[in-house]
């Protein structure tokens, strides 16, 4: 840990890290030395920062030249590390966005999750995506623009999609190109939302075909317009005087921030999405605003042109809307409402904000309230153990314990063990043993707290082995098998509850399963390795015990001493140039 008086007043950026180097969090400071300093008198802290700093292990600060250098430099840094302590707006995909390839000579329309700055047309983002299917699949019925991903440099012949009237069918030769791109231009206007200008050039166009007597032609103009016209009725207009803005709704409560933003394109709201934030540091509204558009922004998405909030930001505004031109390459305003129309908008987002932090049930929640029902258990389990054996031909026997609890495996309790009583192939000898050798630190002083349920990875043996033994220790567990082919629960009345049903708490149960499982056959096969490396080198002459583990430190492998050379291994301790020869000799042969 770095002295204080050793730290710079300078602006720059702090990073605070746990015992493994693994990056807790990132933040920013005008001057490093006074932010700093503000950490380290725990007794003055909140809990969640009393909390992280009791993980803190090392720090380490990057001094910058102004404060915009270090708004950016942090906002790169969350983005690589993502540090539990910061605020991140977690999201399994990125947003989907509708891509206009301009660049083409014969432009496409595809789905895409990232946005490059390649000269082409993006429109989005769609949350959830369903909407974007749904004016995907309008387009693909009523304009005509292809959709797939071939090179037209040669003529080829017409798809499936030419026949069903979906494609003009470039590739054949079928359209000019001038036809073409005006029917790209009607995409782009109906993406825009430019109802009236698209709406009127199509009734000028039919009004056209009528005069030249081409009835048909016109009338499918026609089918077409109504079609748009109901489209376009079922869409959530909130402003014909609003173009492009994101709406960041944000509620607090006992510590938990939930965030809910409201993506308006071209006066149309095209979708909203919900975030909630657990454990994330802050130290007023202001800071908290910034690290949500610093998150919210920091992944490949299109920013508009306008972003209201709640409040302007008070400090770091310029950096942060500095920052914001630059990554958007366009002038981005942040505000607050100015009107009736985006007040309302900022209430309904805040009020969608609360309902979801209200509501929220996590699908780990979800899972275990399941688990609770399916297993008969008078409460829901917060934290599950899981046991397995692995073993291969009665060799190097091994025993795995993993641990589940509030939503995530917690590998500190995670524990491997080498059978040791049992001798030859007796899984149910060896699942007797590890149990005992586990349970007994069950709420033991620096030990593992009492799990709610055990699971046994295997059937009714092994469940019956495992329920004998925590019998005869008397500790109150409840204990179930997981059982494979088909895969299902085994309680401790011998009822089996089918798990190829695929619902969460199945899931859920064979994940934890199937860690153990992985668990132990990571060690199992470490072992083997291991054991197979030391036979060889106890064959050779010389090479007792104490060598063998000198050789198994310094190169981990026999393919690795096979490449070494013999002024290596002669200067390995306790070697000389008679003994590496005698070993290259050996494992040449």
């Amino acid at each position: 840990m770095l002295e204080i008086s050793k730290i710079s007043n300078l602006p720059g950026v702090y990073i605070f890290k746990d015992k493994k180097g693994k990056v807790l969090y990132v933040g920013k400071a005008k001057n490093l030395k006074n932010r700093i300093r503000n950490y380290l008198n725990r007794d003055e802290l909140d809990p969640r920062k009393s909390k992280m700093m009791g993980m803190v292990h090392d720090l380490s600060y990057i001094v910058t030249s102004n404060e915009f250098e270090a708004l950016v430099l942090e906002a790169n840094l969350i983005k690589k590390h993502k540090p539990p302590f910061n605020i991140l707006l977690r999201d399994d995909k990125s947003y989907p966005y509708l891509k206009i390839t301009l660049k083409e000579d014969w432009p496409k329309i595809e789905v895409v999750r990232k946005i490059k700055k390649d000269g082409n047309l993006y429109f989005g983002p769609y949350v959830p995506a369903q909407s974007m299917w749904e004016a995907l699949s309008f387009i693909r019925k009523n304009f005509p623009i292809r959709t797939c991903k071939y090179n037209l440099n040669k003529p080829m012949r017409p798809c499936v999609q030419f026949q069903m009237k979906r494609c003009p069918a470039p590739c054949t030769g079928k359209i000019s190109k001038e036809e073409y791109l005006k029917g790209v231009e009607t995409v782009i206007m109906f993406l825009k939302g430019q109802k009236k200008e698209l709406l009127q050039q199509l009734k000028d166009k039919m009004l056209k075909l009528s005069d030249e007597l081409k009835f048909e032609e016109a009338a499918k103009i026609r089918d077409q317009i109504r079609r748009l016209e109901r489209i376009f009725e079922q869409q959530r207009v909130v402003s014909p005087n609003m173009q492009d803005i994101d709406i960041i709704g944000i509620y607090i409560d006992n510590m938990r921030v939930s965030v809910n933003v409201l993506f308006v394109r071209n006066g149309v709201l095209v979708g909203s999405k919900n975030y909630l934030i657990k454990k994330a540091i802050f130290d007023n509204f202001s800071e908290l605003t910034l690290s949500i558009l610093q998150s919210l922004y920091s992944k490949e998405t299109l920013i508009p042109p306008e972003v209201i909030l709640i409040e302007i930001l008070p400090e770091n505004k310029r950096e942060i809307i500095k920052w914001l031109n630059q990554i958007g390459e366009r002038e981005v305003k942040i505000k607050t409402p100015e009107n009736d129309e985006e007040k309302g908008l900022l209430e309904m987002s805040i009020k969608n904000a609360k309902v979801h932090l209200t509501h929220y049930i996590s699908p780990a929640e979800t899972s275990l309230n399941e688990i609770k029902e399916r297993l008969k258990l008078d409460e829901t389990p917060r934290r599950i153990a899981a046991f397995d054996v692995s073993t291969l031909f009665g060799t190097h026997s091994v025993g795995s314990f993993v641990y589940w609890e509030e939503g995530s495996f917690n590998k500190k309790y995670y524990r491997h063990l080498k059978i040791k009583e049992t001798e030859g192939i007796d899984d149910y000898a060896s699942m007797r043993e590890i149990v005992i050798r586990i349970i007994k630190h069950f709420d033991a002083d620096g030990g593992i707290p009492k799990p709610d349920i055990v699971l046994i990875d295997g059937g009714k043996g092994h469940l019956n082995t495992a329920i004998r033994v925590i019998g005869e220790i008397k500790e109150k567990l409840k204990v179930f098998a997981i059982a494979k082919d088909p895969d299902r629960v085994i309680s401790f009345d011998m009822e089996e509850i089918s798990l190829e049903d695929k619902k969460p708490s199945s899931l859920l149960l064979k994940k934890i399963r199937d860690e153990a499982h992985r668990f132990a056959i990571t060690y199992h096969k470490k072992l083997r390795a291991k054991g197979q490396f030391e036979s060889v080198l106890e064959k050779i002459p010389g090479i007792g015990k104490k060598r063998r583990l000198i050789l198994l430190r310094q190169f981990k492998s026999l393919s690795k001493i096979k490449e070494a050379s013999p002024e290596e291994l002669a200067k390995l301790p306790s070697f000389n140039d008679n003994l590496a020869k005698k070993v290259i000799d050996f494992l040449k042969k």
